[in-house]
């Protein structure tokens, strides 16, 4: 098989490559070792986040790092068998998130979040997927008036600089628009500008389905024998040898596995995280998703049932599963919302591929010819899908990105 280009992973971010490579008349073939979006973004909690403008950065406060150091939350976890090898990564991270530095990184950061609906938008709506989408936002409640009121206080200053909406409740407010939580909370956050999606599996095929019809072609494959072939790339599939004059590395958490067979050296990492899927009890209804913020853990309405994420699993990539968030969180929701038995037989898990200045790796390869990078979006994989796609798609034509790359190269390592 011959192609102008191959994108090497079928998770959100490369299905969106792909259709919009495909849309600007490249003929593509997507690749992925087993079905599409059946990785990491099968699982998470659907909020397409126009309002996550600041990155989730790494605790300054002695507190809070004397908080997760004891190893017993539910919104962050660790592996200590892991910290020799990810420390680096780590120290790094931390030296990102001073409160000067994290600034200017959301200042960047915002310049792709402020177009995430938008472009989902496009794209559901040619692949017919709008009916997956909800616009409902979604809220971060709180159980004490001091975190309460700080949160409202930084969302009006991320109002301001950033121009994102919100709603502030009280506790009679939140209770009017989610009736079945329990009267435990003092207020939340109603996000009022994202969108949430029912099913995020299901809408990255319906936009596979629209690469497809497009005339785009999707195989099953091993990345890793990708090599440079003449003025492009060969790589073997169960379908036999493909080349294409240019690739795109779309791998999230498996980006590593060919950067580095290439010779580059990126400082990436890996936050895993959990789900799981309950039945709601009786009549009790989840308008939209809830995220619990003192304690650590998001309930989402999904297609499936309520599905009960948790926070950040620091942990190498394919380390034994270790859900033991998900018994944290579990009797602390059941308390907060009437959840019913377990769907699902076993635990979801996911890796989020993450970079230590919590921007992704969008633009092309530094030492390559006809070699792209799109990876690294860690909590924002689904949110960015659509806007790393298009960026990626100008940039292979020849075309004027809509939004600067120039921040998100790789070289900026």
């Amino acid at each position: 098989m011959t192609a102008d280009i191959v994108v090497l992973g079928a998770g959100i971010v490369g299905v969106c490559v792909a259709l919009h490579l495909q849309k600007r008349g490249q003929s593509t073939i997507l690749l992925d070792r087993r079905g599409a979006a059946e990785e990491t973004s099968f699982g998470n909690a659907g909020l397409i986040q126009r309002e996550g403008v600041v990155p989730y950065g790494f605790p300054h406060d002695f507190g809070a790092l004397l908080r997760y150091g004891l190893n017993r939350t539910i919104d962050a976890h660790y592996h200590l068998t892991a910290l020799p090898e990810i420390a680096p990564f780590l120290w790094k991270y931390w030296s990102h998130s001073r409160k000067e530095r994290h600034a200017e990184i959301a200042r960047l950061y915002s310049r792709l979040i402020e177009h995430c609906v938008t472009e989902h938008d496009a794209l559901a709506a040619e692949a017919g997927a709008q009916a997956l989408i909800r616009r409902e936002g979604w809220i971060r409640a709180f159980r004490t008036e001091a975190r309460r009121d700080e949160s409202f206080a930084e969302a009006e200053r991320w109002k301001r600089e950033f121009g994102v909406l919100y709603r502030p409740l009280d506790a009679r407010a939140l209770q009017e628009l989610e009736p079945h939580l329990a009267p435990v909370l003092s207020g939340g956050l109603h996000w009022v500008e994202p969108t949430t999606v029912s099913d995020p599996n299901a809408l990255a095929l319906a936009y596979l389905r629209r690469f497809e019809s497009l005339g785009g072609k999707f195989v099953q494959g091993n990345a890793a024998t990708l090599e440079e072939s003449g003025k492009g790339w060969r790589l073997r599939t169960a379908e036999g040898p493909v080349e294409a004059g240019a690739a795109v590395i779309a791998l999230g958490p498996w980006a590593d596995v060919v950067t580095r067979m290439l010779g580059y050296d990126l400082p990436l990492a890996v936050k895993r995280g959990y789900h799981m899927h309950y039945r709601a009890a009786g009549v009790a209804k989840l308008n939209r998703p809830v995220l619990d913020s003192e304690k650590g853990y998001a309930l989402a309405p999904m297609a499936r049932g309520i599905r009960l994420t948790t926070g950040a699993e620091f942990a190498l990539r394919d380390a034994i599963r270790t859900p033991v968030q998900l018994g944290r969180a579990e009797p602390i929701a059941r308390n907060l919302f009437p959840l019913a038995e377990r769907i699902d037989t076993d635990p979801w898990m996911g890796a989020r591929p993450c970079t230590p200045d919590m921007m992704p790796i969008i633009g092309p390869a530094p030492r390559h010819r006809n070699l792209w990078f799109a990876f690294g979006h860690a909590h924002h994989g689904l949110t960015l899908g659509p806007v790393t796609g298009r960026m990626i798609a100008e940039m292979v034509a020849g075309e004027t990105p809509f939004v600067d790359p120039a921040p998100y190269r790789a070289d900026r390592f």
